[in-house]
Parts: C-alpha cells; structure tokens; sequence
C-alpha cells in the first residue's frame, strides 16, 4: 500500500512540475517580447505578466524580478550557443577542422539570432550587466567563454602555447562581435562586403598562424 502511494505521489509531483516548466517557458517568451520592445529598463513585472496572460501576483511564483527573467532567458541563450559549438564539432578530428567549425558555429549562431546578440550582450541593458548579481553575471560569463573554449583547445591542439590561444580567442571574439554588430545594425553595407565570408577569412588566417608558429 505504501508502495503505491509512494509511485502515486512521485506521479503527482512529475505531473505538476511538467505543468510548472510549460508555464515558467510561457513567461520567458512572454517576458521576451517585452524586453525586444521596451528594453530592460522599460520592463516591468506588471506588463510581463500581461503579456503572458497571468496576473502579476502569479508569475512571483516563477521569478522575483525582471531581472531575474533577463537571467533566464540569457542562460537559455548561451545553452542553446553552446549546444550549437557542440554539435558543429562533434565527430571532428582535426584539429584545423575543429578550430574553424567552432569559430564558425559561434559567429553563425548569433548571425542568425540577432535578438540572442542582444540578449548575449545586454543590448537591452544598455551594454551592462544591468540587475543581475555578482555571481550570475559570472555564471552567464563562464558560459558564454565555454562556447570559446572549443576554438581555443584547437588551437592548442595545433601548437599555439596557451597564452597565444587565448590572445586569438579574445581578439577572434572581439572581431566576430564587430562584425555581429555591423550586420545587425546593418552597416556593413558601407563597405559592400559579406560579414560570413570576413569572419571565415579571419578564422583561417588566425589557424593559418599558429600553424606557422608551429613550425618554427
């Protein structure tokens, strides 16, 4: 008897938190909606709640402010970037492959998400970690760095010494940002010139030199 009570009660509490998760989901999408229009600063709990069909009081049940939702949804966002990296290397040998796939799948993934570039970059914050504790942000950080971690074990793998690895990471990052940014903004058309095709260009001359390196 106290056996099927048991498996009763674990089913009760499977049930409920599927309904928990499906409702927790509904509000992220809802409260991502609101940020695309309003910004992080112009959200609020009231309107989240609105556009999530809940009253305000419900959704304190799921989150405690919006910039606890703004966390959500931005380590969502850096799940689904690195499950992208991930699934573009998998089963690759070498190492050149490995280094120019998982750069590519990085700039790929945000090219073709804008409002995860956004979200990635706390464009909806003004370019800061705007709510977010101490301790958050350097979660949400470490992940977005996980996803640079492939490139960065590549080239490692090719011979470049860590320092050198880490030195192409920051700067292929910051060229890939600059070129996110340009596309996004859509000022790369001053220069006439296809942003996947730089980055990809950028990617093998940065391979191209540590195999140089390499072989001095």
């Amino acid at each position: 008897m106290k056996v099927a009570q048991d498996v009763q009660e674990q089913q009760r509490r499977d049930r409920l938190a599927v309904v928990n998760d499906a409702k927790r989901a509904h509000i992220l999408t809802a409260a991502r909606q609101v940020f695309e229009e309003r910004g992080l600063e112009g959200a609020n709990m009231r309107e989240i709640a609105k556009r999530a069909g809940y009253t305000p009081g419900a959704i304190y049940s799921y989150f405690s402010a919006k910039e606890e939702i703004y966390g959500a949804l931005l380590a969502e966002s850096l799940e689904r970037l690195n499950h992208a990296v991930l699934e573009r290397i998998s089963g690759l040998r070498s190492a050149s492959k490995k280094a120019i796939f998982a750069a590519s799948a990085f700039y790929e993934f945000y090219a073709s998400n804008p409002r995860d570039l956004d979200l990635g970059f706390y464009l909806f914050g003004g370019m800061r970690p705007q709510g977010l504790t101490p301790e958050l942000n350097l979660a949400l950080n470490q992940r977005l760095r996980d996803a640079l971690a492939h490139f960065e074990t590549a080239l490692m793998e090719l011979g470049a010494s860590p320092s050198t690895a880490r030195m192409e990471v920051t700067a292929f990052f910051a060229h890939c940002v600059g070129l996110l940014l340009l596309e996004n903004t859509r000022r790369i058309r001053m220069f006439d010139e296809n942003p996947a095709e730089l980055c990809a260009n950028y990617v093998a001359a940065a391979v191209q030199r540590v195999h140089a390196l390499g072989k001095k």
